[in-house]
């Protein structure tokens, strides 16, 4: 009895000390839970605290199409990034069906819930665990995901760990982001759906819904079918896998069930549905419009070429943008750019450019072509034109990269690839195009404004974008083009000459000792000013550059736009300089400009291709308010263009003229006859025109006109219909009667002429060289032994400038031949 007793007080013992440590045990998992249900919290509240602040969160998409417009407002251009195609279009804009579609597919109580769906949540969590984790089931609302692409935008490419952070972060962002839009009194469904439809990604490189539309069905998205709405959201899920044009099998039966979804969710009635279940044609006019839009031709046109350096350039010198956020907002920033381009005027150019019939008969081709390669021990090396040029001329000094065929192109590369190349070498990359001769290039700039109206940077339809632009990245020599800016207009402007000045036309040479030739090699005796622009004497340009100084013309050149030319006396600053001889040569658009200015009263204005960049949103990004430099007085300008308009009238541009409208300008043409320019302006428009090959050779005699053809017949053409108006004379300008012989007042026995004058140079002294043999006339500045000669340009150049320059040589050599 005592024994049991014992035990039973052992057994109640230990019960005691079971009990105690079962609380001691429970209490521990009590404190461990809460020590985890706390750190959880913490951490959880650090994943929120490190959340975007909701003030801060931009829920705009990124990445919309930029729009070029021509000078009319109609749309020329769209500029496109690989995920920056998004047209903006307002929720208002956007069919109710799309909506609806989207919503019904994507995220049934998107109208009930407050940013996150508990209910989805809760069916995803059965979902994974009824399935043991091999299946999920997203539960991600709408509002979710437009967070996660507009601002988790890394979320392609994190680890579970950052996930998970994620989720957390969009969860809780999206509660905040719809009290935010609640609170500021808008529809936070319809701010949030709307920029959900722009961002979304719909497949065959299409972001937002306007992009989408125009791309599979080529409508605006107003304009969608209920059934075009649930072909479009059943892609944003997987855009490849339901892509239409590729997997129109995959992308019917899911937009079945978004129309049955729709239906069960009360968005369609019972008639609609079978109305877009029956319309079986879908997936057809889908594959139709596939196939027209593939065959449109996407190259850049010359204008847009150039635009684009534009745009780049003014980005970053005036908004201080990178090279990188130029080029970002210029694919996919949804600028608006309103361009100078006159659509009527630019398709006249094309048309006449890609006329074959404008161009010499017999063709050549020019080479252009690269070669990388990894030779077989190791190294890498790259090959160019201009190696494969030397190892000819090894054999040929004639090569000179032109063939008469586009097979002896090829020939000539396989040559010389067969030559270099060894057993085991690799070829990385080769680049080659043939390129048919002769060229050109045209800009046509409307004067009064400095727009640019229209530009050709080749011959031919344009096959590529941002390709070699002959208009603005050619630069070439300007020949006798140059007279009139560099030199004569200096010097009427200066006050030196007027276009009655009388200077001998006769032996002449440099500082150098090089002597001058006219392109007829022959001497015309004394010729006035006005008579050596019309038939663009060389001799009398050089002997009036020589006096007013190059530095002078030089100066004036600079102030006309002109940007590679060199101010040293051994480069540019040189005697040649009247007769276009410089180290770099000079664009078909910097020629436009520069006669613009003649043409606008003697203003320069740096010609303009846009007049405004907009955002999407329409805020004004970028103003081009043209600039006016006066370069030459206006009695200059107008003294220039009257001498010009004899050049058309009988000098060297008689082929240039056109039909009932006055037009003046010059010719220019290199020696031995490597480029052909003219530049001219009527009183509406201004416009230069180059010709020539690529690879700067010598033009064959039947290659040497036809520039003139197709200048007029792109001149005539966009003139027609306008009221010839000439050129309205100055009121700084007067006509007066002076001796033909010294452009003084006409004395006994003179022969006179009338000629206009800048009101301020009119000639008071009288010419008494006529009556006796020689002039009494002298300038105060003269000397007596100047003034024996008679005329201030006649036997006056020697050695007694100040200029001088022994390595001038090259240069005269080249230049002092330019003819016409």
């Amino acid at each position: 009895m005592q024994n049991k007793e014992l035990d039973s007080s052992m057994s109640m013992a230990g019960k005691k000390v079971g009990l105690y440590f079962l609380r001691i045990l429970l209490l521990a998992v009590l404190a461990v839970m809460i020590i985890i249900v706390f750190l959880g919290f913490g951490a959880y509240r650090g994943v929120i605290d490190a959340s975007p602040d909701i003030e801060d969160v931009n829920i705009m998409p990124a990445g919309y199409a930029t729009f070029v417009y021509d000078s009319d407002g109609n749309q020329m251009q769209k500029l496109t990034s690989a995920d920056g195609n998004r047209i903006s279009v307002s929720i208002s804009d956007m069919p109710v069906d799309m909506q609806h579609a989207i919503v019904a597919i994507e995220d049934s109580r998107f109208y009930e819930h407050n940013g996150i769906d508990a209910h989805g949540m809760l069916r995803a969590v059965l979902v994974a665990v009824q399935s043991g984790f091999s299946r999920t089931e997203g539960a991600s609302t709408i509002t979710q995901q437009l967070l996660k692409n507009n601002v988790f935008t890394s979320w392609t490419s994190e680890s579970k760990a950052e996930r998970i952070k994620r989720k957390l972060q969009e969860q809780y962002l999206a509660v905040q982001l719809e009290q935010s839009l609640t609170a500021s009194n808008e529809d936070a469904k319809a701010v949030i759906l709307e920029n959900y439809l722009n961002t979304v990604n719909f497949g065959a490189g299409c972001y937002g819904i306007q992009t989408a539309s125009s791309t599979y069905f080529g409508k605006d998205c107003k304009e969608l079918s209920l059934s075009e709405c649930a072909v479009l959201a059943a892609i944003p899920q997987n855009p490849s896998k339901y892509n239409p044009i590729t997997h129109p099998e995959n992308n019917i039966e899911r937009a079945h069930i978004v129309l049955q979804y729709m239906l069960n969710q009360g968005f369609i009635s019972q008639e609609e549905y079978d109305a877009a279940m029956a319309d079986t044609d879908v997936y057809t006019r889908i594959a139709e419009h596939e196939n027209t839009s593939s065959t449109d031709d996407n190259a850049y046109s010359y204008f847009i070429d150039e635009l684009i350096s534009r745009v780049k350039d003014d980005l970053m010198t005036q908004k201080g943008y990178t090279e990188v956020q130029a080029n970002n907002a210029l694919y996919s920033g949804g600028l608006q750019i309103y361009t100078t381009q006159d659509a009527s005027i630019q398709s006249v150019m094309d048309d006449e450019f890609t006329n074959e019939d404008n161009f010499p008969s017999r063709v050549t081709y020019a080479l252009d072509w690269a070669l990388t390669v990894d030779h077989a021990d190791g190294t890498r090396e790259n090959y160019s034109r201009e190696m494969l040029q030397v190892y000819f001329r090894n054999s040929d000094d004639s090569f000179d990269l032109l063939f008469d065929s586009e097979e002896e192109c090829q020939e000539a590369i396989d040559n010389y690839k067969a030559a270099i190349l060894k057993e085991g070498d690799t070829i990385v990359a080769e680049r080659s195009s043939f390129t048919p001769q002769p060229q050109a290039s045209m800009v046509i700039m409307d004067q009064s404004t400095g727009y640019v109206k229209g530009m050709v940077g080749g011959r031919g339809e344009k096959t590529a974008s941002l390709t070699l632009n002959r208009a603005t990245d050619s630069f070439r020599q300007p020949g006798s083009t140059f007279k009139p800016i560099s030199t004569y207009g200096p010097a009427l402007d200066t006050g030196a000459i007027t276009l009655a000045t009388s200077i001998e036309d006769s032996e002449f040479h440099y500082n150098s000792g090089q002597e001058v030739n006219n392109a007829d090699n022959a001497y015309h005796g004394n010729v006035t000013v006005r008579q050596a622009i019309k038939n663009s004497y060389n001799i009398p340009a050089v002997k009036v550059l020589t006096d007013i100084t190059p530095q002078t013309g030089f100066d004036y050149l600079q102030r006309l736009g002109f940007q590679k030319l060199i101010n040293d006396t051994e480069w540019d600053v040189t005697q040649a300089l009247a007769l276009g001889g410089i180290t770099n040569g000079v664009s078909s658009m910097e020629l436009t400009g520069a006669y613009a200015a003649i043409a606008n009263g003697g203003n320069y204005i740096e010609p303009v291709l846009y007049t405004k960049i907009t955002d999407y949103q329409g805020n004004v990004i970028l103003e081009n308010t043209p600039v006016e430099t006066r370069v030459f007085k206006e009695s200059t300008a107008y003294l220039l263009t009257s001498a010009m308009q004899d050049v058309i009238s009988g000098g060297t541009g008689t082929d240039f003229q056109l039909n009932n409208m006055s037009i003046a300008g010059k010719t220019g043409t290199t020696n031995t006859y490597h480029d052909l320019i003219f530049a001219g302006f009527t009183p509406y428009y201004t416009a230069a025109i180059w010709a020539g090959c690529d690879v700067n050779v010598e033009l064959e005699p039947d290659y040497r006109h036809f520039h003139q053809n197709l200048y007029t017949n792109i001149m005539n053409r966009i003139h027609e219909g306008k009221d010839d108006i000439g050129f309205s004379t100055p009121s700084s300008v007067t006509k007066s009667t002076v001796c033909a012989v010294t452009g003084l007042l006409p004395g006994s026995g003179c022969q006179t002429i009338t000629e206009y004058f800048d009101a301020a140079s009119l000639p008071t002294k009288k010419c008494t060289q006529c009556a006796y043999g020689y002039s009494s006339y002298r300038d105060e500045n003269e000397s007596e032994e100047e003034e024996s000669s008679g005329n201030r340009y006649n036997d006056r150049y020697g050695s007694t400038d100040d200029y001088n320059n022994e390595s001038e040589y090259d240069y005269y050599n080249n230049y002092d031949d330019y003819n016409n």
